[in-house]
């Protein structure tokens, strides 16, 4: 079952995540209905916070992208297909100091239509727990990389925009507000009787 996309200025979208205690079915099945909506939305990854939820969860499905990225789980080097599409729960990302930085032109479910260039580092090591509550520790790069980093922002409240240089930014204000405006007329209409 896909999910509705929060859009960009709903008040959800700057909330910081709760950290997820309880590892149960009901974890299980919002993690799986995540996972359908963000390949229903053709995207590659999709935070808790994108489906009106303030929590650190997220999920990522990066098999059907072309894009150079290199990956150890658990020191070990599984083909994606064993554990993708993944389901990060509480993750902490650490960036190695000296890991060079990377210009890249970034979207967001959330901000349909709307990309722009934003700086990241290349290279990160991600330890998270998935739906059953297992521990793991993924160290990757490049998209791979660049997609938890992107994600795991919006489980702190995050946005890309928020990373991109102030020009990039620049030009993007005008399609910036009118997806403000669309979200504020969109809520009003839902609450009027």
């Amino acid at each position: 079952m896909s999910l509705p996309i929060v859009r960009y200025n709903d008040p959800v979208l700057r909330k910081k995540g709760a950290r997820v205690t309880a590892f149960d079915a009901a974890l299980a099945e919002l993690s799986r209905q995540m996972v359908a909506t963000m390949h229903a939305a053709h995207g590659i990854g999709l935070a808790a916070q994108q489906i009106g939820r303030a929590l650190q969860l997220c999920v990522v499905d990066l098999r059907d992208v072309e894009g150079k990225f290199k990956w150890t789980l658990d020191g070990a080097r599984p083909p994606l297909e064993l554990f993708m599409p993944m389901t990060l729960v509480n993750p902490e990302v650490t960036v190695a100091r000296g890991t060079e930085q990377e210009i890249y032109e970034e979207g967001c479910l959330s901000f349909p239509q709307i990309r722009g260039d934003v700086e990241r580092p290349v290279a990160i090591t991600v330890k998270y727990q998935d739906e059953r509550g297992v521990p793991h520790e993924l160290a990757c790069d490049g998209l791979l990389a660049r997609c938890i980093q992107h994600e795991v922002d919006h489980l702190n409240g995050v946005l890309f925009i928020d990373r991109m240089d102030k020009k990039v930014r620049a030009t993007l204000d005008d399609a910036i507000k009118a997806l403000a405006k669309a979200t504020r007329e969109a809520a009003k209409q839902s609450v009027s009787p």
